[in-house]
């Protein structure tokens, strides 16, 4: 059997090629704070669980007041790492690991090293539950893989606890020499068994939503936040059937003389209220896009013509209601539409066609105003 000492030297070396991993991730995106807040908190684990490894049979107090400190504020940085993951603030992480690190120091100043040693083990089981918990809660991002490293977690903090456990049991507050039991020799494997598989699975969770944030980013308008054209015409091809699909086209009038009189800043304002608009006025299965410049597409899946219509028509309103103004003639922003609801057998790009005529239609009509094309004569 390999000696304890040898297993935590074993875990900082593991630990040191996982800092280093975790920052090149955060080199090449400094935007995930967590990936640093990770790397911090695994080289102080390193850190103390290096100098544990080192001291041999040495167990005065002052052999521990620094690496068990260490050690803690590791694991609360890790702590903190998950909860920045989920999108959470890191302060109430930090504040957990402050007063662990007070917990267990107090007993070591009272020359109690078996029980600050016991707190150590309960306090590091603590955070490490927390850990699991917010994987856990936050599994919905990527299932298998958060529930994996919830499981690891809760793991290892069973591997603490127990440690813990068997210190209270015995009833050794003061001790001259490292514990030596078997819930030491798991807490030492599990450990290393967990560093190493935490670390590769929050790896391949960072990969995994820096894919979707490209992904996202290369479909999505930047001003907006919809769709953009590209993603519209990749989600419904020209030849695609569009049966069952409403399609209502917009655009925002006189929206040339919004960015010559007040500038393309207001402009780009105004274009951020009406896309907002459109998100709360439709459904979560309607699909919205950017066309380009002030033109927007919505396509409303299992809406007939005079549904679709109503909702254009309250769309068109409540951007009315805004009474954003344009220039000093006191006029304000409004929105034309164009709706068309496909026919049997019809293409998608026959029915945005015919929504884009209506538009036509609208502006000519004298704009500020819902037009919906007739029903497609079937040859």
């Amino acid at each position: 059997m390999i000696d304890n000492a040898t297993l935590l030297i074993g875990i900082a070396f593991s630990g040191a090629a996982l800092v280093l991993a975790l920052v090149i991730g955060w080199l090449n995106s400094r935007a995930e704070i967590y990936l640093i807040h990770g790397a911090t908190g695994i080289g102080l684990v390193v850190l103390a669980l290096g100098a544990l490894g080192v001291r041999g049979d040495t167990y005065s107090v002052l052999s521990l007041l620094i690496p068990f400190p260490t050690l803690l504020a590791g694991i609360a940085y890790v702590y903190s790492g998950s909860r920045l993951f989920n999108h959470k603030p890191a302060r109430p992480a930090l504040f957990v690991g402050a007063a662990a690190i007070i917990t267990t120091a107090i007993p070591l100043l009272l020359g109690l090293s078996g029980l600050g040693t016991l707190m150590l083990n309960l306090c590091a089981a603590i955070i490490l539950a927390l850990c699991g918990v917010e994987f856990w809660r936050g599994r919905e991002d990527a299932r298998t893989a958060m529930a994996a490293n919830a499981i690891i977690y809760g793991l290892v903090a069973a591997s603490f606890l127990a440690c813990a456990i068997v210190l209270l049991v015995e009833g050794q507050w003061v001790l001259d020499a490292p514990p030596d039991n078997l819930a030491e020799d798991i807490n030492s494997i599990m450990s290393l068994v967990g560093l190493t598989g935490i670390g590769a699975i929050t790896l391949t969770l960072h990969h995994a939503r820096a894919a979707r944030r490209h992904r996202m980013e290369a479909n999505t308008d930047a001003l907006t936040g919809v769709l953009n054209r590209r993603a519209l015409f990749r989600r419904f091809s020209e030849d695609a059937p569009a049966t069952g699909l409403a399609v209502i086209m917009f655009d925002l009038d006189h929206f040339k003389q919004i960015n010559d009189h007040l500038g393309h800043a207001h402009g780009d304002m105004v274009l951020m209220r009406f896309a907002d608009i459109l998100r709360d006025e439709l459904r979560h299965s309607d699909i919205i896009a950017r066309l380009g410049g002030e033109e927007f597409c919505a396509i409303l899946p299992g809406r007939d013509r005079d549904s679709a219509g109503q909702v254009a028509e309250r769309i068109r309103r409540a951007f009315d209601d805004l009474a954003l103004p344009i220039g000093s003639e006191k006029k304000t922003a409004t929105v034309s539409a164009g709706l068309a609801t496909a026919g049997k057998d019809e293409t998608f790009s026959s029915v945005l066609s015919r929504a884009d005529a209506a538009l036509y239609k609208a502006k000519q009509a004298g704009r500020n105003q819902v037009h919906i094309a007739p029903f497609r004569l079937v040859a």
